[in-house]
């Protein structure tokens, strides 16, 4: 059964919005993509599908639209609005990402769609919010990132902040907006109404980041400073701050592992250190170290804990990474892998699991394998319904939803319209 199968969505949202519809769709609601005449813009991202660049083959579309319906409706034309407005009545929730102020400027801002609907729910995603004194600014992912605190503890300290490999400033700020529509959602059938969501991109990801960036700062007074792959921060002696790595280089890629000392860490640690003396491996310092009563305010500087990191990079460097994990497993070291995409496709757990789905894209003649669900219900369905729609696939069957017959349709194409 899919659980919002009772819902429809009506999702207006660019490239900073896709997620969050295709989240929903992916729990079953009726997500109808609402593009512009000729399509999304989105659609001319890459990469393509063999390189070729088509407005139907843009694997970035592909990705973040499943499980929609797609049609296509000029707002911007008197017609076009008052096409959405029948479209409302039958909604229950509106995705948005324009500029704050755009919707109401057209006359389909949430007053004036509350009064064709008094259920529905409208959902806006920007870079700062419907209010402040940033609301006007743009936000592309890497000022979204920047301005919300992720990238500045990002990168080596001797050179700029780096951002993420992958854009997700809206990613997650949609994981957020997901959340609010459902509580909407569930509010509604207490209240009788549905309100108004108002997700910012740069509050997501500063609520995202705050544990470790604000963290330091509320205790400790400290701002936390780009340090490489050094990124746990460790009291040593003096009440000074010093950096762990917690990934670390192995014979094919890298590994996962951040050293806890204390009790919490005392087993592993200690199979470690005679894992690497049963392989001859120099131990340094390591020799004299009490993992039960000692902490890290034994050490006088960053050096100090560099020597020691030091010896266990160059053990790390003489396995796989296979081979480490599977050794951590067995004397019970906290350690993971980083997986490559390649890793990922054939990771144990995630193939038992049925992760990646198998999606039929029959314009192309072929499946397309895609990430499934991460989540499992015991009593609903969560998980990709159908492949990205093309442009206006669905014109004729949403539109005859609301009584108007095909030869209506064609005027209005022809007047571009839809």
């Amino acid at each position: 059964m899919d659980m919002l199968s009772c819902y429809r969505v009506l999702d207006l949202t660019d490239d900073k919005g896709y997620f969050c519809g295709k989240t929903l769709g992916d729990l079953g609601a009726d997500v109808i993509k609402v593009e512009p005449p000729g399509g999304d813009p989105g659609r001319k991202r890459g990469p393509f599908y063999h390189d070729i660049p088509d407005p139907e083959k843009s694997l970035y579309w592909f990705a973040f639209n499943t499980s929609k319906r797609g049609i296509t409706l000029d707002i911007e034309k008197a017609e076009g609005r008052q096409l959405f407005k029948e479209l409302v009545k039958t909604a229950d929730v509106v995705l948005e990402s324009f500029s704050p102020g755009y919707m109401d400027k057209l006359g389909l801002g949430y007053p004036a769609l509350r009064e064709v609907n008094e259920g529905v729910i409208m959902t806006a995603i920007t870079p700062f919010g419907q209010e402040g004194p940033y609301k006007d600014f743009k936000g592309p992912d890497i000022v979204a990132s920047a301005l919300g605190g992720t990238l500045y503890t990002v990168g080596d300290p001797d050179r700029p902040p780096l951002t993420a490999t992958y854009p997700h400033a809206y990613t997650i700020c949609s994981m957020h907006a997901v959340v609010g529509t459902l509580i909407a959602l569930f509010h509604r059938s207490v209240i009788g109404r549905g309100q108004y969501i108002d997700a910012s991109a740069q509050i997501a990801l500063h609520f995202t980041g705050s544990a470790e960036i604000e963290g330091s700062w509320e205790f400790h007074g400290i701002t936390q400073q780009r340090h490489g792959r050094k990124r746990f921060a460790i009291r040593i002696k003096d009440d000074k701050n010093a950096f762990t790595p917690i990934l670390w280089s192995c014979k094919d890629g890298n590994i996962g592992l951040n050293i806890q000392l204390g009790p919490s860490g005392e087993k592993g640690n200690t199979a470690l250190v005679e894992w690497m003396k049963s392989e001859g491996h120099d131990i340094g310092r390591l020799g004299q170290w009490g993992f039960k009563t000692m902490d890290w305010s034994v050490l006088e500087s960053q050096e100090e804990s560099d020597e020691i990191h030091d010896v266990l990079q160059s053990f790390f460097l003489k396995f796989t990474k296979e081979e480490l994990f599977k050794k951590s497993a067995e004397i019970g070291l906290k350690m993971g892998i980083s997986l490559t995409p390649k890793d990922m496709m054939t990771f144990p757990q995630l193939v038992d699991r049925g992760f990646f789905t198998e999606v039929d894209y029959p314009e192309l003649g072929t499946t397309l394998t895609h990430p499934g669900s991460p989540t499992r219900f015991s009593d609903g369905a969560h998980g990709i319904k159908r492949r990205a729609p093309l442009i206006g696939e669905h014109n004729i069957e949403v539109y005859q939803e609301l009584g108007l017959p095909v030869e209506e349709l064609a005027v209005l194409k022809e007047r571009g319209v839809i």
